[in-house]
């Protein structure tokens, strides 16, 4: 089974599995590394928020409203968009789920994790995406670094993790490799960087954390745009972008 990972920019993603697509954080219009506009979306099934925020959030609601995709986040984010024009019944679930409940979207096993941030509605939240051959895909959100990270390790083969590295508002890139080291996780690629003034400018020191550290993950290295398939193959070093 072919599954494709686009970076949008920022921490926002689109993945492809099973004859569906799935966004994650839709952040486009104001997002200055994307180099999609939002109402170029004609097919999505699927939309996941990590936490209100505006960088994270997006384009969400108006997205939904054009393609029909039900929306996922937690409880009161839910409310919170539905209250901002969402229509109920494109709520996964009728009103979300909450951390540490998993819902089935399509083939797709979506399991709520918890984030270390802030919001204005309900908590933060990550995702961790079983697809339908057994892969497993971890959306950290925005978060510090945390010592649950360890338990999903253990509780999930995690083949990729999505993790921020620009500090700041988040984990910097130090935090981030000791986050791979708790995950386990065989590939990593960096997000939510590059994208404004305050944030890392680029993963080197990501890299070099990772290489001082001893960590045993494989860095993913993409540009906003780039395409990645993901393969159950940990040990290969090719990043497959395209």
């Amino acid at each position: 089974m072919r599954h494709e990972l686009t970076w949008n920019g920022h921490s926002n993603f689109t993945v492809r599995t099973n004859g569906q697509t799935i966004l994650i954080d839709p952040f486009f219009e104001g997002n200055p590394t994307s180099i999609l506009d939002s109402r170029e979306l004609t097919s999505v099934d699927h939309v996941l928020v990590t936490h209100d925020h505006g960088d994270h959030v997006g384009q969400a609601v108006s997205i939904c409203q054009a393609t029909g995709a039900k929306l996922l986040a937690i409880v009161e984010t839910c409310a919170k968009l539905v209250g901002q024009g969402l229509p109920k019944d494109q709520v996964v679930n009728g009103i979300g789920i909450n951390i540490g409940g998993s819902v089935d979207l399509g083939g797709v096993r979506v399991t709520m994790v918890q984030a270390v941030h802030s919001s204005e509605s309900g908590l933060p939240v990550g995702y961790i995406l079983s697809l339908g051959d057994g892969y497993t895909l971890y959306h950290a959100g925005d978060t510090a670094i945390f010592s649950t990270m360890e338990l999903y390790g253990k509780l999930f083969p995690m083949d990729m993790a999505l993790l921020p590295v620009g500090g700041t508002f988040t984990m910097d890139a130090r935090q981030a490799a000791v986050a791979c080291k708790l995950l386990k996780c065989a590939k990593v690629l960096p997000m939510h960087w590059g994208t404004f003034p305050m944030l890392a400018k680029n993963t080197e020191a990501f890299a070099q954390a990772l290489e001082d550290l001893g960590v045993e993950t494989s860095l993913v290295r993409c540009e906003p745009g780039q395409t990645v398939v993901l393969e159950k193959d940990p040990f290969s070093e090719d990043c497959g972008c395209d």
